[in-house]
């Protein structure tokens, strides 16, 4: 039984244990280090530390957006325009924040950015319950959206951390922590909203995040970020840390450090290797943000009018209504909300099964045609049975291919611009969720057939983009620097190199 981790030096001619994870090489990677101790005690930590950040920072924030605004509505006897600025405001905040998250994780470390943000929404998301006035709220909440953008730094982080085998389904599986939350956020309004109001629900719905604030301290600066920046006794530490909890040997030799002192450049993602591979993916991010909420307004449309048909054939008659009328969400709205949010879990199971099957590209691709074939299907007169099967298979697709987005752009990265790349697509997807509003509801009153048209061909041609992407990450490390071509650094020392990928070790030592 091997009782320390510590790097042993043998004699010349001393045969080497067995134990040790590449006895024949006296330099490893960081790459090498994560595939050598596996997935083990400290990954399971880090998933749920990161599904707590997820659930409590991502979801439950972005389902309030559901419950507060018809709730001030009729409070507050707000307009129609000022209720829908409640939610547009916290999704300008996630775009203009998003690139500013991933440079700060970049340049000061994935955990830096991580408890800035978080502490950020925690702070301002508890201020939101004790708004005054309409203005002040609508200030509030514009800055709590400014710190979710860089939530999706914890998926950054939660990468770095993963054995190449397990990297997909756990980065997927953070699909459940998001429905976790957004079930919790409505269980939590249907108890707290008829007797303390929703001051307290804002309050009680971002205390959570001061349980990730504190689970914080115990995360690690990931080990790749520390190796770039040059901190190699940090990057070691923690790979021994990883090691002695996970109950593996560490790999045998010296770390190879490669110091990049530029880093989180926004030019660094556009040039040759990855200037093409940028593009289609803020295409990719912006259709799935598109869609996704599109879908989402679409399906309350759909169901009041009972079929398409139904709303492209009848006459709307023009009534003379207050736009101060209010109704409050009822229990059954609450159910609807829980039955739609439980749409998603069989399109994550769906990516799950295909993503290390077919690749990352392919699976993008398949959920844009899905989507793409259950919009068209629409044009049918079919009745409310039928259309409400389409809406969950739409839905499921396009939610898990937004999954299979998160898994591939931090994987297709170098760890030098990983998060601003993350971040810059996730500012991506915000513009697309920013615009969805105007085609699913004001073009609709319009044409419900030319709406249709638009996301279908919109994930038409995301399904083409994700075709054409130039890499695929399927069965690949991460690349730690940017300094090399795509795929020198790409394969663990425990696989092999796939045709026309050599494995090199070389790098700076310092």
């Amino acid at each position: 039984v091997q009782t320390g981790l510590e790097p042993v030096e043998l004699e010349d001619g001393a045969p080497v244990p067995k134990e040790f994870a590449n006895p024949t090489d006296d330099t490893f990677m960081v790459e090498d280090a994560v595939e050598a101790i596996g997935f083990g005690k400290f990954q399971w930590k880090l998933s749920i530390i990161t599904g707590l950040a997820w659930a409590s920072n991502y979801a439950m924030e972005m389902m309030i957006l559901s419950i507060l605004a018809p709730q001030l509505h009729c409070e507050w006897r707000l307009p129609s325009w000022q209720v829908a600025l409640l939610t547009s405001v916290v999704f300008v905040g996630m775009m203009s924040s998003s690139t500013l998250w991933g440079n700060i994780s970049d340049q000061y470390g994935r955990k830096t950015g991580l408890k800035i943000s978080v502490l950020w929404t925690l702070y301002y998301g508890i201020l939101s319950g004790f708004a005054p006035v309409y203005s002040w709220i609508l200030v509030l909440r514009g800055l709590v959206g400014f710190g979710i953008g860089g939530v999706p730094q914890s998926v950054t982080l939660y990468a770095e951390f993963l054995p190449m085998k397990a990297r997909a389904k756990c980065i997927l599986l953070i699909e459940v922590f998001w429905a976790i939350g957004t079930v919790f956020e409505v269980l939590l309004a249907v108890v707290v909203m008829p007797t303390l109001g929703w001051r307290w629900l804002l309050i009680l719905s971002a205390l959570p995040l001061l349980l990730f604030a504190v689970l914080c301290f115990w995360l690690p600066e990931s080990a790749r970020y520390d190796v770039l920046s040059g901190n190699q006794e940090k990057a070691i530490a923690t790979l021994k840390r990883i090691a002695t909890e996970n109950g593996a040997p560490m790999p045998l030799g010296k770390l190879i450090t490669s110091r990049q002192v530029d880093r989180g450049k926004l030019r660094d993602l556009f040039t040759p290797h990855f200037r093409w591979t940028t593009l289609l993916l803020w295409f990719i991010w912006f259709s799935n943000a598109f869609s996704y909420y599109g879908l989402v307004l679409l399906t309350t449309e759909f169901f009041q009018a009972g079929d398409v048909c139904s709303i492209s054939s009848r006459r709307k008659e023009v009534i003379a209504k207050c736009s101060l009328t209010c109704e409050y969400l009822t229990e059954e709205d609450y159910t609807d909300l829980l039955w739609t949010t439980l749409s998603e879990f069989p399109g994550v199971l769906v990516t799950l099964w295909v993503i290390d099957r077919i690749g990352r590209k392919k699976t993008m691709a398949l959920s844009f045609l899905v989507f793409s074939f259950c919009s068209l299907l629409l044009f049918l007169c079919v009745g409310r049975n039928v259309l409400t099967v389409l809406l969950f298979i739409a839905r499921a697709f396009i939610s898990g291919g937004f999954q299979a987005a998160y898994v591939y752009t931090p994987e297709v990265y170098p760890t030098a611009t990983r998060a601003l790349g993350l971040g810059t697509c996730s500012g991506m997807a915000r513009v697309g969720a920013l615009i969805t509003p105007f085609i699913a509801q004001v073009m609709l009153e319009s044409s419900v057939y030319l709406t249709l048209v638009v996301y279908s061909s919109c994930c038409l041609l995301a399904a083409v983009a994700s075709c054409f992407l130039p890499i695929e990450t399927k069965g690949r490390g991460l690349q730690e620097s940017s300094h090399k071509e795509w795929g020198q650094e790409m394969v663990g020392r425990g696989s092999h190199s796939p045709p026309g990928v050599t494995r090199s070790n070389s790098g700076s030592q310092e």
